[in-house]
């Protein structure tokens, strides 16, 4: 397939519904030229590793493979992250939340202790993320999994609850859940049917978490990143406002 020569300045959900999950990856591999030939490699087998985990899943109109490029593109080309790790995580970021099972089977010894408070099929699940990525790409991911919620209490307020505390301990795994969420806010405008109310109503109460979260002194990104950041969640602000207020009468 033919892909014009500014597909590395398309954004990416332009991409998405032009040319699709193989304008994505080209724009991907386009990304990469950064890195040497090792990272490039890294990446390349982090990239399959979540083609083959998600191969079956869909979010609305997209495979989901779409999502986690997006989430790596902007970190790599909005952000300007040039660690590996943190982008590997990215690619994976939904590995152990969506498929534990898949990936624990994967494992040989046992998961061991390394992930309080994880039950046995997640802690596997992450052994064998850091067997293959090593121990500090399991460790982030382990921050952006969500864990299993008290049945008998608010879902989405059990979320946000695990977003913060999460994210408080863990400065790079901020960077790889607000690039996550900027795909899933700011792109609210490019699903359809029931998700786009239910999204805004669970994403809607994070802004002022991650605009927190953002400006810390201990967020490991540039300030122009940041500011760009910030303008995505004012974005993300106003679409979520568009979606869930009341429209003012006319007198």
């Amino acid at each position: 397939m033919e892909f014009p020569a500014y597909l590395a300045t398309m954004p990416m959900h332009a991409i998405t519904e032009i040319h699709g999950e193989p304008g994505l990856l080209a724009r991907f591999r386009l990304e990469l030229r950064a890195f040497d030939e090792a990272a490039r490699e890294r990446l390349t087998e982090a990239l399959d590793l979540a083609a083959e985990l998600h191969r079956d899943d869909r979010r609305v109109r997209e495979p989901y493979l779409n999502h986690l490029l997006r989430v790596a593109i902007r970190m790599v080309h909005h952000y300007q992250v040039r660690d590996v790790d943190v982008i590997v995580a990215g690619l994976l970021h939904d590995a152990v939340e969506d498929h534990p099972d898949a990936l624990a089977a994967a494992t040989s010894g046992e998961p061991g202790g390394a992930y309080d408070g994880e039950d046995t099929t997640t802690a596997a699940a992450l052994a064998v993320l850091a067997q293959r990525f090593g121990p500090r790409v399991a460790r982030l991911v382990g921050a952006v999994t969500n864990p299993a919620y008290d049945p008998g209490r608010d879902k989405h307020a059990q979320y946000r609850e695990h977003v913060a505390a999460s994210l408080d301990r863990e400065p790079w795994a901020r960077v790889i859940k607000i690039s996550d969420f900027t795909d899933n806010g700011v792109g609210v405008i490019h699903t359809v049917g029931p998700k786009v109310t239910s999204s805004a109503r669970k994403y809607r109460p994070l802004v002022p978490v991650y605009r927190d979260l953002v400006t810390r002194a201990d967020t490991p990104l540039s300030a122009p990143v940041k500011e760009h950041i910030l303008g995505q969640l004012d974005l993300a602000e106003e679409r979520f406002s568009a979606i869930l207020d009341e429209p003012p009468h006319p007198n």
